[in-house]
């Protein structure tokens, strides 16, 4: 339990958001009243800079689900999971390269726009239902299920009535203020979360007394494994090397690059530079969630294990009847631990920050979704401010949807592992699409459709079958191995079907994919240190050197 003083902390951090996000919304409103009403609330009058959108695309990606089963992931595999957040530079250095110069210079509102100016309208149709189901899924449900637990262990209250709080407050800046307000309090939450997570990093490496006696605990309890990020074939933890570089470009490249919740930043952007420099600039930040996210909990397990940190109230008995470690609560058993008062106060309002963030974005996403791609389909002449009232209500069916499925959600053992699942079986066909018609001029419409419908399909029906029964094959295939197999049986039924059903020749047709992949990088960019060209050869120097120390 947190002192008063750490509680006052927290209550004027959220007071605070909330207020910024209302100003900021309303002010940008008003400033820009009498131009694209909806334009302006959902694309911020397409004004955004990089540093805006670097900071908000990782504010959006970062939220209490990473802080707290990334932390969980460290003390159970070690530095394993941080693969997640060092693979995603190199699939942001595709965002900045190829697909967002893609989207800025289409002109496109939201992806599925894209995909009917591509394919057809069954596409576009079909991508803005997955896309809001994910978005409620993804990007809230299990971001309000961490939050939840984060909260119950700190405040004494109950999960769901300290969720319900914390959401319908984000609701109302979001709601009110659109994508300038997201993305105001995004970058200023981005750097509470980064100051927050520092804390207990030094915290924690202090109460260890360094590296070496990590290391020292770790060849004691025979685990010097955890400290390995590239394992070997058959390794336990079900994610060997080759699944990693295998399977998490198709779920990153979807989640980057073809995501609404997370390119709607992308989307906004000044101009093709900004858009790029801000995608790669979030690239660079993406290096730290490994040394502040996960190796804290590596820390507390090593701690643990020196009897320097108290897990006592975390373990629980199994259904076998053996005592385990429910790790779902180390970040908070670190906090309380770790942390004098005030400090403690910090970092809660750093897992605030995370969950308001990932909410925020997600149900801007939605109520672009929505009024764009559904209501503007039966409404196609609809005004401005009928857009925003659409996007409004839907938001807020979408936030009370995601609060009714968080017990079902609380079922997975690790949060992290449990939002991956989902997504490895969801990703597939839309990375395939995206890719096929970016790049394969003759990827036909029917061939989109149908690889969507079965792709889709597909998944859900691997996804199903492997928690009904859990002990067949398909069942033991890692969920990083089952994307990559699913992703390349999508890529066949495509060309496949391109081949039975190719387009007619359409004129105007040319703009919607890339001649050659050298055709985005014929822009020049900004000269100097800015120039997205260097940043990207940086940005990929620094990650395989990364991965090379750690493998």
């Amino acid at each position: 339990m947190i002192q008063p003083l750490d509680l006052a902390i927290c209550a004027l951090y959220v007071t605070g958001i909330v207020t910024i996000g209302l100003w900021s919304g309303i002010r940008h409103r008003k400033k820009h009243a009498g131009g694209n009403t909806a334009g302006e609330y959902f694309l911020a009058g397409k004004t955004l800079k990089w540093p805006m959108i670097g900071l908000a695309l990782f504010a959006t990606n970062i939220s209490c689900v990473h802080l707290v089963s990334l932390a969980q992931s460290g003390f159970d595999t070690g530095l394993l999971n941080g693969n997640f957040e060092w693979m995603a530079a190199f699939t942001l250095v595709l965002l900045a390269l190829f697909f967002a110069p893609f989207y800025i210079r289409s002109g496109v509102t939201t992806l599925p726009d894209f995909l009917e100016q591509r394919y057809d309208r069954a596409c576009r149709d079909w991508l803005a239902i997955v896309s809001v189901v994910s978005a409620i899924i993804i990007h809230i449900a299990f971001s309000l299920l961490a939050g939840g637990i984060v909260l119950h262990t700190l405040f004494g209250v109950d999960m769901y009535t300290s969720v319900i709080v914390i959401s319908l407050l984000t609701a109302v800046y979001t709601i009110v203020g659109g994508l300038t307000a997201v993305v105001v309090t995004e970058s200023v939450q981005t750097i509470v979360l980064l100051a927050g997570a520092i804390i207990i990093s030094i915290a924690a490496w202090n109460r260890m007394g360094g590296w070496a006696p990590m290391v020292q605990v770790l060849e004691a309890q025979h685990a010097l494994d955890k400290l390995s990020m590239l394992r070997p074939a058959g390794d336990g933890s079900g994610m060997p090397w080759y699944a990693v570089f295998l399977g998490y470009p198709v779920l990153g490249i979807w989640y980057w690059c073809a995501d609404q919740t997370i390119v709607q930043r992308v989307l906004g952007a000044k101009d093709e530079d900004h858009a790029r420099v801000g995608a790669l600039f979030c690239g660079f930040i993406k290096i730290l969630p490994v040394f502040i996210f996960v190796l804290p909990g590596l820390f507390a397990y090593t701690l643990s294990k020196a009897g320097l940190l108290d897990i006592s109230a975390l373990r629980m008995v199994d259904a076998a009847g053996r005592e385990v470690v429910n790790s779902k609560g180390i970040y908070t058993v670190m906090i309380t631990q770790l942390l004098p008062g005030g400090l403690t106060g910090i970092v809660a309002a750093a897992l605030l920050s995370g969950l308001m963030s990932q909410v925020s974005g997600a149900l801007n996403a939605i109520a672009t979704l929505c009024s764009y791609d559904i209501y503007k389909r039966y409404r196609p002449y609809a005004s401005g401010t009928k857009l925003v009232k659409a996007g409004r209500v839907s938001a807020t069916a979408a936030l009370l949807l995601s609060l009714a499925l968080m017990p079902l959600l609380n079922s997975y053992e690790s949060i992290f592992n449990g939002l991956n699942d989902v997504i490895a079986h969801i990703a597939p066909p839309i990375t395939c699409v995206f890719l096929l018609g970016i790049f394969w001029k003759k990827a036909s419409a029917r061939s989109a459709r149908l690889t969507l419908w079965i792709g889709s399909a597909l998944g859900t029906v691997v996804f199903a079958v492997n928690k009904l029964f859990p002990h067949t094959p398909a069942g033991h295939i890692p969920f990083m191995m089952m994307a990559f197999y699913l992703f390349c049986t999508c890529i066949a039924l495509q060309v496949i079907f391109t081949i039975c059903y190719p387009d007619p020749p359409a004129a105007g047709r040319k703009v919607l994919y890339w001649a050659s992949p050298r055709e985005p990088l014929q822009s020049p960019g900004w000269k100097g240190i800015g120039n997205y060209k260097l940043l990207s050869l940086v940005l990929l120097a620094v990650m395989a050197l990364l991965f090379w120390w750690f493998h």
